[in-house]
């Protein structure tokens, strides 16, 4: 197991000494390194990198094209898992009478994108085109249904059928991402505690790229779909809110009840 290029962002001459120093002491064979190359300039190769170095820009129209949103919103239909649907409250109408809207995330395509978009880790806000999960909701209901979006969940209609709220993390890139504690913002505790004393069932969905610690809060929620980092297509997340596509995601693991279940390993793969 191992890499064959490191991206070091920043102190990229150190690990060019250290390197160095550990080819010359044998600790890393001249082998070693000359497979790294061999197999980096391949790839290159097959994609023609040797004959045309840059990007054609006549194929710039390509990106954001509405064949490539259509792909990218399939792809979100079928990635959503529903983890929790109480009284079978999902699919929602379409026709309700007045929806709540709430949460960090629900109008943020920079957090629905996670790190690795327009810049290294990411960032907050609508960075890039697309469609927020606020606006698909909006476009998705009917004319006469009346979307009241508030972020923390304070201001709220008592009598709303039911409420959205959009949470998760900001966007992150790598290590332990923003925070070493995947429980759940508490920001994003207090919108939902503002929706349930309103009276008002909750429907959450959850913006992550990792499973979080949400053992002592799902019992007060009445429906769940993670929906790990659905890009710029929102309008995928909220097909699957109201019924135009019956949700098929699986979890690929066991979603953990807290962070002490979730396996630490050494370097040589073994659990510690």
């Amino acid at each position: 197991a191992g890499i064959d290029m490191v991206m070091v962002p920043d102190d990229y001459w150190g690990f060019i000494d250290m390197l160095t120093e550990l080819v010359n002491e044998g600790k890393v064979s001249k082998d070693r390194i000359d497979d790294a190359v061999r197999r980096i300039l391949t790839i290159k190769f097959k994609l023609g990198l040797f004959e045309e170095p840059y990007a054609d820009r006549s194929n710039a129209g390509l990106i954001g094209c509405e064949e490539h949103r259509g792909i990218a919103r399939k792809a979100v239909q079928k990635s959503l898992v529903l983890l929790k649907n109480e009284g079978s409250l999902l699919p929602l109408s379409k026709d309700l009478d007045s929806i709540v809207v709430a949460g960090s995330k629900a109008d943020d395509i920079g957090s629905q994108c996670g790190g690795w978009t327009i810049n290294w880790q990411g960032s907050t806000g609508n960075i890039t085109k697309g469609t927020s999960i606020l606006d698909a909701i909006k476009d998705t209901v009917s004319k006469d249904t009346i979307v009241t979006y508030s972020v923390d969940g304070s201001e709220a209609p008592s009598d709303a059928d039911v409420a959205i709220v959009v949470i998760g993390e900001i966007p992150y890139a790598e290590y332990e991402g923003n925070d070493e504690d995947l429980s759940l913002y508490t920001t994003d505790k207090d919108t939902i505690n503002n929706i349930r004393d309103a009276g008002i069932p909750v429907v959450v969905i959850l913006i992550s790229g990792r499973p979080m610690i949400i053992t002592e809060e799902i019992d007060g929620w009445n429906a769940l779909i993670a929906a790990w980092l659905p890009g710029t297509e929102g309008q995928g997340v909220a097909d699957v809110i109201f019924g135009d596509y019956a949700p098929t995601g699986k979890l690929s693991y066991t979603w953990p009840r807290s962070i002490e279940q979730l396996p630490i390993n050494d370097t040589d793969g073994s659990k510690v």
